[in-house]
């Protein structure tokens, strides 16, 4: 990923929380030799190895993990976006952009087969997608029904390798201007561009 200066974060911590918040991804392999993408819900381990592992499943008719055990993939975690208008920086010689916050995770891929490590894959998933649910729908791994569905998926981990971070959100631009944006975001309203105002002002310095 393109990382100028201004926009790259570095923190783990921080990292690691917007993949959480953001963590319906894609995930880009080779098959036969061309990239391939799938989107998928991911989970991190933010204490296995050296920077997290990434975990999640996908179906076996998808022929992605055929190839993909052994490869070093890409996940890419895309978060709010909101195109910015010149008009709102009142200045000149200015020109239109797109503010957004991405996180990209390169890793070694595994690919998981076991009926007991892909039942706990799936146990997870469950348990943090419904964890906000009420009441939350629980998984009954010994069922039947459970075991046809396993024999449909495949598991996979990433450990990660290396993990970027670029919010690009207008760091590059006087500090009055970045206000004025972040009132017109706030203006609009909407979810996406009330986001990345919330993400703009927390790039702010502190006023004395």
């Amino acid at each position: 990923m393109y990382l100028p200066d201004e926009f790259i974060v570095t923190d783990p911590s921080e990292l690691h929380a917007f993949i959480e918040q953001n963590s319906f991804g894609l995930l880009v392999s080779q098959v036969e030799g061309l990239p391939f993408a799938t989107h998928l819900p991911f989970l991190l381990d933010r204490t296995a190895g050296r920077h997290g592992i990434l975990f999640g499943h996908m179906a076996k008719a998808n022929p992605q993990w055929r190839e993909a055990g052994g490869q070093t993939a890409l996940a890419i975690f895309a978060g709010p976006h909101a195109y910015i208008s010149p008009t709102w920086y009142e200045a000149e010689q200015v020109v239109p952009t797109w503010n957004y916050a991405a996180v990209h995770v390169y890793g070694r891929i595994e690919i998981v087969e076991d009926e007991a490590a892909l039942l706990d894959i799936v146990g997870k998933a469950v348990s943090f997608y419904e964890r906000p649910q009420s009441p939350p729908w629980s998984f009954d791994d010994s069922s039947t029904f459970a075991r046809r569905l396993l024999a449909q998926i495949v598991g996979f981990r990433i450990a990660i390798e290396r993990i970027e971070g670029k919010w690009k959100l207008n760091q590059n631009h006087p500090v009055e201007r970045r206000r004025k944006v972040i009132r017109a975001l706030r203006s609009r309203g909407g979810e996406t561009a009330q986001a990345i105002a919330e993400l703009m002002e927390a790039t702010l310095p502190d006023e004395d």
